[in-house]
This record gives C-alpha cells, sequence and structure tokens, in this order.
C-alpha cells in the first residue's frame, strides 16, 4: 500500500495528489470487488486489534477526517468502522461553537473529547476547522491562523506523549466529483436531507478552500502526528487506504492480550 503521508516541513501542493489514484487497483469491476474484499479483511483484524487496545487500556487513537463536502466523512466512519465495538469507540462532531466554547480557548472544547485510554476517537471534522473555515472567510488573519497552527501542533504533542497514537486523513476528492456527489444527493429522494444550500455558497470558494487546507496540512503534519493525503474519488480505494493505516497505527502499539489475573488456576477452576 503506497504511504500517503505528507512529510514533516514539507511544501504541499494537492494539484500533485491525483483524487482518482487508486494505487495497484485498476478501475475496473473485478479490482473493485478485491479491494472489498481486502478491506474486509482489515476491519476484522481491525476489530481483534481494538479489542486488544481496550483490554490493555494504556493508550488511545485519534483518527482525525476532514475534507471538502460530499468528500465521504461520514461514509469512512461506516465502512472502515464497521465491526469496531461501540463500547471502545466514539465519533465527535465540532459544530459551531457554543456561547460557552466561545468563552474558552478555541481548543478547550476539543481536549475535553480526546479519546481515553483504551478508546478509540473519531473527530468527524475538528479542530482544523478553526483554521480552515475562519480563514477563507477572512474571520482570523494570517498571523492569528500561525498561532493557532503552532497551538494545534503543541496540542497534539501533548495527547502523543500521553499515550495517543494521531492519525489525521485529508479525504481528497475532484470538483467534478463533488459536482457529481452533490447532484446524486439532489436527485435521490433518500438523500435530500443531506444537502443544505451552504454547500453551493462553499462551493464558489472551492479554490479558497484548497489554498487554505495545503497551508494548513503543511504547517501541522507532524511525527507525532502526521497527515495522509487519501485519494478519495473512489470510495472502495479510500476506504481501503485508511482501514490499512488504521491498522498498521494499531499494530505499530504492538498491543498484547494482558494477562490473567494472578493467582488462578484456570484449568483447576469450576463453576457450580
Amino acid at each position: 500500500m503506497k504511504n500517503y503521508q505528507v512529510k514533516p516541513g514539507s511544501k504541499l501542493s494537492l494539484s500533485h495528489f491525483n483524487p482518482g489514484n487508486t494505487g495497484d487497483y485498476q478501475r475496473t469491476d473485478e479490482y473493485k470487488e478485491k479491494a472489498k474484499a481486502v478491506t474486509k479483511k482489515l476491519t476484522s483484524r481491525l476489530s481483534e486489534l481494538q479489542e486488544r487496545l481496550y483490554a490493555n487500556g494504556n493508550r488511545a487513537l485519534l483518527i482525525v477526517l476532514q475534507g471538502m463536502d460530499t468528500s465521504g466523512k461520514d461514509s469512512t466512519i461506516k465502512h472502515v468502522m464497521s465491526g469496531v465495538n461501540p463500547q471502545g469507540c466514539k465519533v465527535v462532531t465540532f459544530k459551531t461553537p457554543s456561547a460557552e466554547e466561545l468563552g474558552h480557548d478555541f481548543l478547550w472544547r476539543v481536549h475535553q473529547k480526546a479519546p481515553a485510554k483504551g478508546q478509540i476517537g473519531i473527530f468527524n471534522r475538528s479542530h482544523y476547522e478553526d483554521v480552515l473555515i475562519t480563514r477563507v472567510h477572512g474571520s482570523i488573519s494570517d498571523k492569528s491562523a500561525q498561532q493557532r497552527f503552532d497551538q494545534i501542533k503543541e496540542f497534539e504533542e501533548l495527547l502523543f506523549e500521553n499515550g495517543t497514537v494521531i492519525l489525521k486523513f485529508f479525504l481528497h476528492i475532484s470538483k467534478d466529483e463533488q459536482k457529481k456527489r452533490l447532484e446524486e444527493r439532489m436527485s435521490n429522494p433518500e438523500k435530500r436531507w443531506k444537502f443544505n444550500d451552504a454547500d453551493l455558497t462553499e462551493r464558489k470558494l472551492w479554490e479558497k478552500y484548497i489554498e487554505a487546507f495545503e497551508t494548513m496540512i503543511a504547517a501541522t503534519s507532524t511525527h507525532q502526528a502526521p497527515w495522509y493525503i487519501v485519494p478519495a474519488n473512489y470510495k472502495w480505494y479510500r476506504n481501503l487506504v485508511i482501514a490499512d493505516h488504521i491498522v498498521n497505527a494499531l499494530k505499530g502499539m504492538k498491543l498484547k492480550t494482558p494477562s490473567a489475573p494472578a493467582g488462578i488456576n484456570f484449568d483447576t477452576l469450576k463453576i457450580v
């Protein structure tokens, strides 16, 4: 599997990343089914590793999902995390800050939602909205944005040093693919609930969003909390890439099944 990690300190142009890339998998039904079969095995492995993570209770995993509207954040969670035990996983979505949240620093509400040890936390959108939408709409200056980048890196370093592995995925779709998906939402009565007039307004700012994402990702991809640019035009390949990286991250923790309680002989123990 190709590594889509953004190296710390590197310059970034999303135009150099093909959102329609499918790696070694051809864009045919045969290869699509092969990819789905591999993804299914990975999600099964993910379920096993999550149980070890929960049982050990000394590490955590934070998954951050960002991308343009319709890039597939909800769908990724649905498919990649399909085998995960809900007791050990929590999905958080950060919406417009409340009056109470605005009375604190922008990371205050985020720290409260970070996963506890033994847990997998998924941020569907995240603290990065506060250096993305705000920049695109001109509500913070470049200087303020840079300060927030530095604060985010320090925050993520704090989480990392306390046992949380962090994976940040940018779901990269093309403007044409977004148009196609928006049209599907409009034409399908079962999906119209997802449609929002604001999606069309924000689409007009596509170039500004791309520029903001490039700056944000380049400024905050670190060894402790790397960003991955995931080709997301093809949903089946997007799921495969993300599942592969999550499984590798959990395997990298070298989690072992905890020992049985001391002093109990399970060979002679009987339950009456």
